[in-house]
């Protein structure tokens, strides 16, 4: 994410022009714009012709610049765009004021917001302008017969490939060198800046050697690391052990996988952890919150009055940080999500054992 600038907007709100440079951009800014909230960009339009010299064809494509009151927003992700629909409140073409429209943002738009910013949406966008510094990472996890690769997103991870290719002996078992080829193909089309090459026993190391004799340059860009397992199993066990790190300066996944972890642990043994919102905020309101554990789709909700919390998710948030407590902001698009949204979308991991 790039900030193009930042000021004061009307009524004390924030006026901050950003720029997404990548589908992760698009999906933070997806989580930051609420109904309410002005955005301001470039777009096109149908403009319907009336006047008696020309035949009414259905309207033709002007360029404008519109500010919407938001309505309603959608991460489009197969279709790599941001979609923000609601009332024109400001147009180049002032005939244009009171429709209704649509604003389909795409990389590198540039996109102005006049809102009153919470404290996480703000860290959120200054988060994602520090990851554009961060390489691009492909998970590849290997053992014999199968091969997967993994892209690194910040909304998550995607496998990118899959290989079965039963070897060994019998009648279909095939050279292992077909599969570490395809593998490194795989690789190769890819591009990543860094690749963690993972999965058990030395079936690894010998993919690692023909990526050296085939693939010099990801072999290049190539680290090894133990995992029991392969696939989505291998993935979150290359997180856990904070490999990931030492090829991203910070990522918000591997954080959310070793929190997670440390939650289930603390849950298991009875000791200092808590799930549900209203056993959150009661464990707020006691200042025990040593860090917040909530769903950026739950708070999503909570916040824009769709959600059944009884609970205020903005009052619980606030109480924590006013503490000193932190608050990480899980993706519902990642397993560490999947099983904070199994929890009612909200723990936290506490300072000391509540009775």
């Amino acid at each position: 994410m790039r900030i193009q600038s930042r000021g004061r907007g009307e009524e004390g709100r924030t006026r901050l022009t950003v720029v997404p440079e990548n589908v992760d951009d698009l999906w933070h800014l997806s989580y930051v714009l609420e109904p309410g909230d002005d955005v301001a960009g470039d777009t096109s339009r149908r403009i319907q012709r009336d006047d008696d010299k020309m035949r009414d064809t259905g309207g033709e494509r002007e360029h404008l610049h519109v500010t919407l009151d938001v309505e309603e927003v959608e991460f489009a992700r197969f279709a790599n765009r941001l979609r923000v629909g609601g009332v024109i409140v400001g147009c180049s073409r002032e005939d244009q004021l009171g429709h209704h429209h649509t604003l389909n943002v795409e990389e590198h738009d540039e996109l102005t917001i006049i809102k009153q910013f919470k404290p996480d949406q703000m860290e959120r966008i200054e988060e994602a302008e520090a990851a554009a510094e961060n390489p691009d990472v492909a998970i590849a996890t290997v053992e014999e017969g199968e091969a997967h690769v993994h892209t690194v997103a910040q909304y998550g991870t995607e496998e990118y490939a899959s290989f079965t290719r039963p070897t060994g002996k019998g009648e279909y078992a095939r050279p292992r060198s077909e599969l570490f080829a395809e593998l490194g193909e795989a690789l190769t089309h890819l591009d990543p800046d860094a690749v963690i090459l993972a999965g058990p026993g030395f079936t690894k190391r010998d993919a690692l050697d023909h990526l050296e004799a085939e693939h010099a340059d990801v072999a290049g860009r190539t680290t090894t690391v133990d995992t029991a397992g392969v696939g989505d199993r291998g993935v979150h066990e290359v997180l856990k052990r904070g490999a990931l790190d030492e090829v991203q300066t910070e990522t918000r996944i591997a954080r959310e996988a070793e929190l997670i972890d440390d939650l289930t642990e603390e849950m298991a043994t009875g000791e200092k952890a808590t799930y549900g919102a209203e056993a959150v905020a009661e464990a707020a309101e006691y200042g025990a919150v040593k860090t917040l554990l909530v769903l950026d789709d739950r708070l999503r909700e909570e916040r824009q009055g769709r959600g059944d919390w009884t609970v205020d998710a903005d009052e619980m948030v606030t109480s924590v940080e006013r503490q000193g407590g932190d608050v990480v902001v899980f993706s519902g698009e990642f397993e560490p999500g999947q099983r904070l949204k199994n929890l009612g979308g909200v723990a936290a991991l506490l300072r000391y054992r509540l009775e």
